[in-house]
């Protein structure tokens, strides 16, 4: 009788556990800014010091096609050893590794399962000079593949997290994740981590109040060198990080001095040079070389900063081999081009040798890397729907979840929200507005002009509300609250419920569905109102707020009594919003999350229990150097929710991207991946909109290259 009361306890205490966190059984859908179109693979061309062109035929596509594989690493010979100990099957290793040539190893980022993680592929792939290698091309077609994961499941550092950036040195990876809070908010929860690959015993090796980017570790494995903007703290800038590099011992973290100030993406080519990117007084990408003394102290006073590149096009992300002085790898964007390209640039001649874009032109290559033997360089790239592999694009991706009740899935599309009866997703595109079944089939455009956030009608079936204008636009701009009411898929019903055209958006209905709270520039400043659901301004306007601030993106809750919306009341005009609570009759206002100094909350949604908010963020911080990523205007934005006393604050998503735009759906959606039924283009996201902005002459350059594909936002 006892066990069977300690039992009851037990189920009550885990009922209540879950739906502390909004309810047991419910889904947020995101968005996340041209994600769902990278289908990032990691590629290789193999290193022709007398320069022979590279053809379409040397290129080798080392990673599996599944999810997104990027920021490759080719391992040392010291550290194979320990690799292969993780290796499952040892007989088959075995047999690999007598195999001429010898396979391809690469060590790598993958966000396959829904999760952030680290993975080691051994690839047998025929004589590259061979005929038949040659008809193949791709390593995806050879007979033999070893693949594991690095970070095994118990690893604390497995935990929900953004990986990045592997180094394997002897029998340590150091890497960057995401996974402790700093319980300080917009400060990044990126740091350097060292685990041990038998064991898995991981050790941090950033301070604790300090974030670390982009590792390297020399090629002794003595030193680790990265990129970090110490304890100043990020400033919210998105194009080039204030970041300075440092370096530390890589056995615990100690020793730790600053050598350069003002720079990025650090790579060792020996124990005493290493090499490194940033923006110059002329405002072109760089790569720059820094010596360390011989002996003596190691300061930014005792190390020497060369220039290595020079202006006339943007030249990042520098890849070295152990002790080679004669080239390095990097990417460039050339006035020339609408992409980024992967070139050596040769030490000793000064010169440029060009590889990607002799196979490739019209594609984005990023994040070189060089073989220990300075023989292969590889790189990742959008792998399109080459090889004769299925490569579907979806609809709905699942992203691994935090916390047990909540499923997380990224949308391909924006301002997503579910309908009454959980059976059709709205959400806009630039421009239009469009609705589809939760499996991705029947999709339809319900609204051809340009809109931003969509919601449904909590009681009329078929009605969706939206703002129809320019986003982003200034407080005058002619913005409108429509309803479009697609019961009857044959005769849509568009219908404008604003007067006035200044400004009036993010509609969100009352739950009995006869009103709705919106924001609107009618007085010059952008305030919340409430109006009627069905007539609109006509049938009645109440003002909610009133000042000279921007209060925006609101959202009703469940039971009627309470509105959340962003503000920055607290710093009219300068860019910081905070999250506010309201009653609907304008008593109670409180502030839930304050983003710091400077920063953004944004999107609150309401959970389905009404007891908690999700939203989007900077909370924590940036998580890698932008430049090292395609183009996202605001490269922080993570999903967190919060408990509506300001309690039990949960980061629910965890990377580089800018996610956004969250719904809180009110049932859980079974935790897999939904395919687009239709054939939809791959690949469309564009390279850093900053890097199109080449500064001085234009060299006697003409137009740059169209790109193929690309979404403005």
């Amino acid at each position: 009788m006892k066990s069977n009361l300690l039992l009851f306890h037990f189920l009550v205490a885990l009922f209540c556990a879950k739906a502390e966190h909004g309810g047991a059984g419910s889904s947020i859908i995101f968005t996340t800014l041209g994600r769902l179109d990278y289908a990032f693979d990691i590629f290789s061309l193999p290193i022709n010091e007398e320069h022979h062109p590279p053809t379409l035929f040397d290129e080798i596509q080392i990673t599996d096609g599944e999810s997104v594989n990027f920021n490759g690493h080719f391992p040392s010979p010291s550290s194979t050893a320990s690799l292969l100990s993780l290796l499952p099957n040892q007989t088959l290793v075995q047999t690999i590794f007598g195999v001429d040539p010898p396979p391809l190893q690469v060590v790598y980022v993958t966000e396959r399962d829904g999760v952030s993680n680290l993975y080691y592929d051994v690839v047998i792939s025929d004589d590259p000079n061979s005929e038949n290698a040659r008809r193949r091309r791709s390593a995806l077609e050879v007979f033999d593949r070893v693949q594991v994961p690095i970070l095994g499941k118990k690893l604390v550092s497995d935990k929900i997290s953004m990986k990045d950036k592997p180094n394997l040195i002897g029998n340590h990876v150091i890497y960057v994740s995401t996974h402790e809070n700093t319980g300080e908010p917009r400060t990044s929860w990126a740091a350097v981590y060292s685990t041990e690959l038998k064991s898995g015993v991981t050790r941090r090796l950033t301070p604790y109040g300090v974030a670390d980017f982009s590792p390297a570790v020399s090629p002794s494995g003595i030193r680790t060198a990265v990129a970090s903007y110490g304890a100043k703290g990020w400033d919210g800038e998105v194009e080039e990080l204030s970041t300075d590099i440092y370096i530390f011992l890589t056995r615990d973290g100690t020793q730790r001095v600053k050598i350069v100030e003002h720079g990025g993406w650090p790579s060792w080519v020996d124990e005493s040079t290493l090499y490194f990117h940033r923006r110059g007084e002329d405002q072109w990408w760089s790569i720059y070389r820094a010596i360390l003394p011989s002996n003596g102290k190691i300061s930014v006073d005792s190390v020497v900063i060369e220039r290595v590149t020079p202006p006339g096009l943007h030249a990042f992300t520098p890849a070295t081999s152990p002790g080679n002085k004669n080239f390095i790898a990097v990417a460039t964007r050339r006035p020339t081009s609408s992409f980024r390209h992967i070139e050596l640039y040769d030490l000793k001649k000064n010169e440029f040798k060009e590889l990607t874009r002799l196979v490739s032109p019209q594609s984005h290559h990023l994040n070189p890397f060089i073989s220990p033997d300075s023989t292969r360089v590889g790189y990742h790239k959008c792998r399109g729907d080459g090889n004769g592999r299925k490569n579907s694009k979806l609809f709905l991706e699942n992203v691994h979840s935090p916390v047990s009740d909540i499923s997380l899935f990224r949308i391909d599309g924006s301002f997503p929200s579910v309908s009454l009866k959980n059976d059709v997703i709205a959400f806009v595109e630039f421009p239009g507005v469009y609705a589809v079944n939760l499996d991705g089939s029947n999709r339809r455009k319900v609204y051809n002009g340009n809109a931003f956030s969509t919601v449904w009608d909590p009681v009329r079936n078929g009605v969706i509300y939206t703002g129809a204008g320019p986003e982003f636009a200034p407080v005058s701009a002619e913005v409108d609250i429509i309803s479009i009411n697609i019961e009857n898929p044959d005769h849509v019903i568009v219908k404008k419920l604003t007067t006035n055209g200044l400004n009036n958006a993010f509609p969100s209905p009352s739950p009995d569905g006869k009103r709705i709270v919106f924001r609107s520039g009618k007085t010059g400043y952008k305030n919340l109102y409430i109006m009627d659901a069905e007539d609109g301004e006509k049938g009645g306007l109440q003002r909610l707020t009133e000042g000279p601030w921007s209060d925006t993106m609101c959202s009703w809750s469940p039971d009627g009594e309470l509105i959340a919306f962003a503000s920055d009341r607290h710093n009219p005009g300068g860019g910081s919003f905070e999250l506010y609570l309201i009653h609907p009759n304008g008593t109670g206002l409180r502030k839930l999350i304050k983003s710091g100094s400077g920063g953004r909350v944004n999107h609150p949604e309401f959970s389905p229990d009404g007891k908690s908010i999700v939203f989007t963020t900077d909370y924590a911080g940036i998580s890698a150097e932008p430049i090292s990523n395609t183009h996202h205007y605001q490269p922080y934005g993570e999903i967190f929710t919060v408990k509506l006393d300001g309690s039990d604050l949960r980061r629910l998503t965890h990377n580089s991207y800018e996610d956004g735009t969250p719904f809180w759906v009110h049932k859980s959606l079974r935790p897999v991946n939904v395919e687009w039924p239709i054939d939809r283009p791959r690949c469309q996201f564009e390279d850093l909109h900053w890097l199109n902005d080449m500064p001085g002459p234009s060299f006697g350059v003409g137009l740059m290259d169209k790109a193929e594909c690309g979404m403005k936002f």
